[in-house]
């Protein structure tokens, strides 16, 4: 079952049928390690979800944006921005956005015979510090992989390659270091590469609304320097320049999902749908809707 915005704007979200879920827990394959449920929650105002009754799953939340709280094995935990945390199965357990402060969300139910290596010990919020090899980008992109897979259809290919994809995502959470490591740079960086690494940066952080001043900081320049520095390499500002990034990422998104504008506003951190489709039109010279009718040739894909 695919659910689209059923609660916050910019929800999606898959359940498995249990019909789904039966045969996955018959094959041998499929029984090792599967998802049941999974989901993307952006700026998710009062959500609060409590079970006394514990789920056979482990629950992976992923904190992407703004601040949250939980609570597991009789301990309440906070959960900020680039923090991640697993709820262990057959735990009772309750978890809730901070409302003043309301948390982005990637969440997965994965269950099976392999599932306790990836679910247990990871109770406690995990970092995700941001940086130049932090692949934050990477890893949404087996995410987005994984959901588009299931939401296309239940057959057992689809299945089992979603199942082989789980353990690709989960591994970049339990093998951070690793999932790292071949992206590390010379932190003696000429200007070109500085640039280059603040382009990355600007992509691993596409869902934020960055400011010069975090983007200076992580090159380590002052606000001047760098603006100046990028733009005699790029012939764009910096904030240009990310809005473009992000406009870049919304033409992908309009050409190979059915996701609506608001869902892929969320995608790229702009909260305003009306400012996004002006920017959009600003950058591309169409407005986003004709965009994806031009590059699906009608409206079926229009939302």
């Amino acid at each position: 079952m695919l659910r689209l915005g059923e609660g916050f704007t910019g929800e999606r979200s898959i359940v498995l049928p249990t019909m789904v879920r039966n045969i996955a827990e018959s094959d041998p394959f499929l029984r090792q390690l599967y998802i049941t449920d999974m989901g993307y929650y952006p700026h998710a105002t009062y959500h609060y979800r409590e079970r006394t009754k514990p789920v056979e799953q482990y629950i992976l939340i992923y904190c992407a944006k703004g601040s949250g709280w939980y609570k597991v094995r009789n301990r309440r935990y906070e959960i900020g921005e680039n923090q991640f945390f697993v709820i262990p199965a057959h735990e009772p357990h309750l978890y809730a956005s901070n409302n003043s402060d309301p948390w982005t969300i990637y969440w997965v139910h994965f269950t099976g015979t392999e599932a306790a290596f990836f679910g247990e010990d990871c109770y406690e919020p995990h970092n995700i510090t941001p940086g130049n090899d932090s692949r934050i980008k990477d890893r949404n992109v087996i995410f987005e992989e994984i959901f588009l897979t299931l939401s296309d259809s239940y057959d057992m290919d689809n299945l089992r390659y979603s199942s082989i994809l789980l353990y690709n995502y989960l591994a970049t959470f339990r093998f951070l270091h690793l999932f790292r490591k071949y992206h590390k740079k010379d932190e003696r960086m000429s200007e070109s590469n500085m640039v280059s690494a603040s382009i990355q940066y600007m992509m691993e952080n596409i869902e934020k609304k960055l400011s010069l001043r975090e983007m200076a900081d992580y090159a380590g320049y002052s606000v001047s320097q760098f603006s100046l520095v990028f733009k005699n390499n790029t012939g764009h500002s910096p904030l240009n320049y990310l809005n473009m990034v992000k406009i870049k990422q919304a033409c992908e998104l309009l050409e190979t999902t059915d996701m609506k504008i608001n869902q892929i506003c969320g995608k790229i951190g702009i909260d305003d749908c009306y400012y996004f489709s002006r920017l959009f039109k600003k950058i591309v010279g169409i407005a986003p809707k004709q965009y994806r009718l031009s590059t699906h040739g009608n409206g079926d894909m229009e939302r």
